[in-house]
């Protein structure tokens, strides 16, 4: 019985019912020690008529075993592994330890998790306890978490029970409170009966309703003694111990370090310790014995019984279980280290070893843990330092970089290890760039390339081709001509296949010096590398935005991210989101690149990359300021400009002032736009590409208000640019600048007539729409009415089609004043889908099922199929089959 939990058992059991209804809930119950957590969940366990329930609970002693409470939760479910995409299934079984270890992300865990429970979920719902998640192996933690957050449609109900240890990042929490006075009283009054009144009440005070201290308390020895819980609740578990006979205490020592049965039992034979012991404890209340473990029956049971006997004591069972265990069990590793008293290289060893293992089952919070304690144990300062740096670059990969940073403050010098040296200067870049201080990341990253420098030349240019993107970044062209001559320094073979990388970095460094015909030519042909690691191609396909070729652009990072997700690298996508969603803007298809954006934001935070939002919160401005959302775009904007402050990072500044400015521009407002763009570029957006593309606004800005003097200057920046690129849209658009600057009506024509005829093949609807409202308000003007309504209508078209509202009603109301009749919106089929139907229905319409579908976007098969039963009405279809013969363009 739940005493005084009626509030509590109504908010748990809204999150049943959300389940038996078919839809996804989630809660973490916080609260105390003893205040009722694993009672409210096993009450939630009891009540789940109908539902399949999954559970597991975090051990104190199995905190470094990866994926250890994962296991445990799932076990239940895993014959339906075999349902699950290859890649999924092969990282599921390799991160359990029931098959080789996998390739891929750690995150694909937690894919394969998902798409499990939403497999297990199409028979009926689903309920998962967690109960002691504060304990959870860090692995189990992180992938149940990413669960919780992608639930969607699924029939799946999480229920977290934690003390306030555990991180719930943004999941719903619910706190229990301590029992009220006169509930507190009753259950005493229950469970100890004869106690005097002033007894209880002063229980019940000291208490402060925990309903575990209300139980355990009162069979303390009189007097009671006030003391904070839950140290006092310890000491009470403490005396019902004491009581114990021997054996008894001596069992619950070796189960407290060991639950296994079997093991457990042998153990106490080699001791000498009877099995009976274990008999008492269990008729004392202490344990239950089931299943081949031995559960203590609250948690603070295992501490108060492994805190209750002398040091001596705990290292003979460490000791022994060591010697029970197979040498690749993790936990001979940690029993060999907690039985160690100084430096013992065995127990380091098998430590490293289990690193290893838990670094191949992608357990990089385990690996990371293991590495710190072998170091710890390890006599020689270089192997120390190894073991240390180790563990600091599987604590990074982990996403935990204040662990990285202690890790890393804990090494010798590492001055004689050039690998060492270099893999040190790489992690504090890593966590310099997130810090805010890409400057220093930028100087670590050429400082390890000087070390790597006379033992690997390669390994040093890819260090140098890191640098110079990250000074790019920062706008510093010193710092990326800096990177560039060391690379030149290097002297690469062409074997070490970075010449392409090499040339673009020395081209970008001209570009920055010397302007845009010194760097841009020599830049291009990085953007034919379809081949080689991913960084490498993903530099190309950004490489390939600053010299203006979208298509090269889009092509690769669409490719580095398919690979990505087929491989299961899901670390790569956050960086490949930006690269695509910026083509995907410039080539004007704008729903595409929301859809890309968005999915890139929630990548972003799933894999602990923050500075890659900067860039996709900055493409989301600019297309909520085509679309006329100034609020939104404003909104978007400020959080690029918050995240410019902390982490200098000029291409998200880039991209909100333009948005801003675009904003403006849309809303009727040409003067605060241009002031806008003239202030950006006295800052460091004036070395971004975003000062060049954004200039054709600015002279369409300053010529509206008849500043020609800062018009001709954002021209000239544009066509110096333009003639050095040697591409169709560049020219079609610096073509429009002149036409707007050109006071003769017969220049301006030509101007305007020779940008139109370069459009017909540019790829850039958005840019071809804007030539053509500018050419029909010209027109006009001229008093050219037919014609201009000619352009007007087609640049309306196209307005309604990308769905950029302001331009769409500037160019009717020129139609309008043109003498044509004021036409109703046009809006593609698109236009009605949110970014994530109209993902799904494009790959439905090329032929993917819902579990394919699900595998690519990391969404479970009953989320696909809930976005396609919302998608269907919007597109006035009723099949899978009629969609293909659908235009989902736009």
């Amino acid at each position: 019985m739940l005493w005084g939990r009626e509030a509590d058992r109504a908010a748990v059991g809204s999150v049943l019912d959300r389940a038996r209804a078919g839809h996804c809930a989630v809660l973490v119950v916080r609260g105390d020690p003893g205040i009722g957590k694993s009672a409210l969940l096993d009450d939630a366990a009891a009540g789940a008529t109908g539902m399949t329930v999954l559970r597991c609970a975090g051990v104190e002693t199995e905190a470094e075993v990866p994926f250890a409470s994962l296991h445990q939760l799932l076990a239940p479910a895993l014959t339906r592994a075999k349902h699950l995409p290859d890649v999924q299934a092969a990282a599921l079984r390799g991160a359990l330890g029931l098959g080789p270890a996998a390739g891929g992300d750690q995150l694909l865990v937690g894919v394969a998790v998902l798409t499990l429970l939403a497999e297990l979920a199409e028979d009926g719902p689903v309920l998962c306890l967690v109960d002691d998640a504060h304990w959870l192996d860090r692995s189990s933690a992180q992938a149940l978490r990413f669960v919780a957050r992608r639930l969607h449609a699924e029939a799946v109900a999480m229920l977290f029970g934690a003390r306030d240890e555990f991180a719930p990042e943004g999941l719903p929490e619910h706190r229990l409170a301590g029992l009220d006075p006169e509930t507190a009283d009753a259950l005493l009054r229950q469970v100890r009966p004869g106690l005097p009144q002033r007894i209880r009440w002063r229980l019940v005070r000291d208490s402060a309703g925990n309903p575990l201290a209300l139980r355990e308390l009162p069979r303390g020895a009189a007097p009671f003694v006030p003391a904070a819980l839950p140290r006092r609740i310890q000491d009470a578990f403490a005396a019902r111990i004491d009581r114990l006979p021997p054996d008894g205490q001596a069992m619950l020592l070796i189960a407290a370090a060991f639950d296994g049965l079997g093991i457990a039992l042998r153990a106490a034979e080699l001791l000498g310790v009877s099995p009976k012991g274990l008999g008492a404890a269990e008729e004392a209340g202490l344990v239950t014995v089931a299943a081949g473990r031995i559960a203590f029956t609250h948690p603070l049971l295992r501490a108060a019984a492994y805190q209750q006997t002398t040091f001596d004591r705990r290292l003979a069972v460490h000791r022994t279980l060591a010697e029970l265990l197979p040498a690749d069990d993790d936990r001979r590793a940690w029993h060999l280290a907690a039985a160690a008293t100084g430096p013992d290289e065995e127990a380091a060893l098998a430590l490293e070893r289990a690193a290893d293992r838990a670094r191949g089952r992608k357990g990089y919070p385990a690996s990371a843990a293991a590495l710190q304690r072998s170091a710890q144990l390890t006599a020689d300062p270089v192997q120390r330092t190894r073991r240390l740096v180790g563990a600091a670059v599987a604590a990074n990969d982990a996403g935990q970089p204040d662990l990285t940073r202690t890790f890393l403050a804990s090494c010798d010098p590492v001055d004689g290890d050039p690998v060492l040296v270099a893999r040190v200067c790489e992690l504090r870049a890593r966590l310099a760039f997130d810090d805010g201080s890409a400057a220093s990341a930028h100087d670590l990253l050429v400082a390890g390339a000087a070390a790597l420098a006379p033992v690997d030349r390669r390994a040093a240019g890819l260090l140098l081709v890191d640098a110079a993107r990250n000074a790019w970044q920062l706008s510093d062209p010193p710092r990326v001509q800096e990177a560039a001559a060391r690379l030149h320094a290097l002297d690469l073979a062409p074997s070490d296949g970075l010449d392409p990388a090499v040339d673009a970095v020395t081209a970008a460094a001209r570009l920055l010096i010397e302007g845009p015909a010194a760097g841009v030519p020599a830049m291009r042909a990085l953007t034919r590398t379809r081949t080689g690691p991913p960084n490498l191609r993903l530099n190309a396909a950004f490489v390939a935005g600053l010299v203006g070729d979208f298509e090269a652009g889009r092509e690769i990072s669409q490719a580095v991210a398919d690979e990505s997700r087929a491989e299961g690298a899901v670390g790569w996508l956050p960086l490949a989101h930006v690269t695509l969603a910026a083509a995907e803007l410039y080539l004007g298809r704008f729903r595409d690149a929301v859809a890309t954006a968005t999915e890139g934001l929630q990548l972003a935070a799933d894999t602990g990359q923050p500075n890659r939002a900067g860039y996709l919160e900055g493409i989301l401005a600019w297309i909520l300021a085509v679309r006329g959302d100034a609020a939104g775009c404003a909104e978007l904007a400020g959080r690029c400009h918050e995240r410019y402050a902390r982490n200098h990072i000029a291409n998200g500044l880039a991209w909100a002032e333009w948005a801003l400015a675009l904003s403006d521009l849309g809303q009727g407002r040409p003067a605060e736009a241009s002031d806008r763009l003239d202030a950006a570029l006295a800052g460091p957006v004036r070395h971004q590409i975003q000062a060049v593309y954004s200039a054709p606004d600015q002279v369409e800005a300053a010529t509206r208000i008849g500043a020609f003097d800062r018009a001709e200057a954002a021209c000239a920046r544009f066509v110096a640019w333009a003639d050095a690129a040697r591409i169709g849209w560049a020219d079609a658009v610096a073509h429009r600048c002149h036409a707007l600057l050109e006071p003769s009506w017969p220049a301006a024509n030509r101007h305007f007539e020779a940008a139109v005829a370069a459009h017909a093949s540019s790829g850039r609807p958005w840019e071809t729409a804007r030539t053509q409202l500018a050419f029909g308000e010209r027109l006009r003007r001229e008093r050219r009415k037919g014609e201009a309504r000619t352009q007007l209508r087609a640049a309306a078209e196209i307005f309604d089609r990308l769905d950029a509202r302001p331009w769409a009603d500037r160019a009717r109301a020129e139609l309008r004043a043109a003498g044509a009749a004021s036409a109703a919106p046009s809006s593609s089929l698109a236009s009605a889908l949110s970014p994530q139907e109209l993902q799904i229905v494009r790959l439905v319409a090329a032929g993917l099922t819902n579990r394919e579908i699900g595998a690519q976007l990391f969404l479970s098969p009953k989320t696909v199929s809930y976005h396609l039963y919302r998608a269907f009405p919007k597109l006035g279809v009723a099949s899978r089959t009629q969609l293909a013969r659908l235009d989902l363009t736009g």
